[in-house]
């Protein structure tokens, strides 16, 4: 039982302590969802003071949580900071319950006999719903002074908590997860070329203007002065057969990037491919048509979600009725095709036949019989001649 045990406990020690080389489950930077895998340590103390200086900026980005939390406090704050104060007025001038009071005596505030009834006057103040049971009776001026002050700060918290939640439900993020990439990308050929594809689909009829889409290749580098560079980028151009800027995009679009000598996958194959350590970063920028706020669409793909021999399935057809129609089953499927091993193979290949289609050309071309000295020879090839 106890060599059992050991036994048990050496096969999860060795599932938790892998080695340096073996690669686990893949860190991302970006996420699928466009997120941002990163987080900030050793901040000086000072530089928080920062966050509260853009104070628009970092309640408009605060989770919804904390915003409505904002919401309720605000409000039910002030108005039981301004009902402390209402209280301690009516008590300076005998107006509660249980004060001895004089003959004649004159109310600051009617009915306000305590701090629940002073807390009910400060709400109905600020929400200006007035039920005429609770109010000023003019003759004292402090009264009149807390009055305008209270409602001043309360339009000022209407105006800034409103602007938060108009600002929050507009961001131009939300206008993004209407966009969505495919789950993997293809390296197949397209046009004669080895290509990396991808697709992008806009899931609303309204457009975005303006629309670019490029990449970066996030990777470990090392320099020829031995300095280690993490997250080194290179930039990946991707296009469209109509070109790579101000996209129409109304329906979905493949986009590739040319895996030339200037790419970064070139020296890459079928087999080195999925050993690979980096994140393939995909940014669309564009202008919402309804809003005309920009926004930004992020994914990645990491070397297990990119298919070598693979290529994205038909998804536009048009249907009886004239009108276009969007299969979204087969918006990330794929299926195998005939791919080269690698780019430098391909080169290598289409060299090859290019040569021998120049060779082949300049065999059909060649007319008459060689003779670069010029000499005088004697043809027997006979000739058909054409009278006329």
């Amino acid at each position: 039982m106890v060599s059992l045990s050991s036994s048990r406990m050496f096969q999860l020690l060795q599932g938790h302590m892998q080695p340096a080389g073996h690669k686990g489950r893949k860190t991302r930077l970006v996420t699928k969802d466009g997120r941002c895998n990163i987080e900030f340590g050793n901040i000086e103390y000072s530089n928080h003071f920062a966050y509260l200086v853009d104070f628009w900026t970092t309640f408009v980005e605060i989770r919804w949580r904390f915003v409505l939390l904002l919401f309720v406090t605000s409000f039910t704050g002030s108005w039981f900071i301004f009902s402390l104060l209402w209280y301690w007025i009516a008590k300076s001038n005998g107006d509660l319950t249980g004060q001895n009071r004089t003959d004649g005596h004159v109310r600051c505030i009617d009915n306000v006999n305590g701090l629940t009834t002073a807390f009910l006057y400060s709400l109905e103040t600020q929400t200006t719903i007035g039920y005429g049971g609770r109010a000023l009776t003019g003759h004292c001026a402090g009264t009149v002074a807390l009055i305008i002050v209270q409602s001043l700060i309360g339009v000022f918290i209407n105006c800034f908590m409103c602007g938060v939640i108009l600002a929050k439900i507009s961001l131009p993020k939300k206008r993004a997860k209407t966009v969505t990439f495919s789950r993997t990308a293809v390296i197949c050929l397209k046009k004669g070329s080895l290509c990396l594809l991808i697709r992008v689909a806009n899931l609303r009829k309204t457009l975005l203007i303006g629309s670019q889409i490029y990449g970066k290749l996030l990777r470990t580098t090392t320099t020829p002065e031995g300095e280690t560079i993490i997250l080194d980028q290179v930039d990946i151009d991707f296009m469209v057969d109509a070109g790579k800027d101000n996209l129409f995009f109304v329906c979905p679009l493949t986009l590739y990037h040319v895996i030339n000598k200037s790419s970064p996958f070139y020296e890459l194959s079928s087999d080195s491919l999925p050993q690979q350590d980096f994140e393939l970063v995909v940014f669309l920028d564009g202008t919402a048509e309804s809003t005309s706020s920009l926004c930004q669409v992020r994914t990645s793909y990491i070397p297990q979600e990119i298919q070598w021999g693979y290529s994205f399935l038909p998804i536009i057809s048009r249907t009886k009725t004239g009108k276009y129609r969007v299969d979204f089953s087969n918006f990330s499927k794929s299926v195998r095709v005939t791919t080269p091993h690698c780019a430098d193979c391909f080169k290598m290949d289409s060299d090859q036949r290019n040569h021998n289609n120049l060779e082949n050309h300049n065999k059909q071309q060649k007319l008459g019989i060689d003779n670069p000295a010029f000499q005088v020879i004697d043809i027997h090839e006979t000739v058909d001649m054409t009278k006329m």
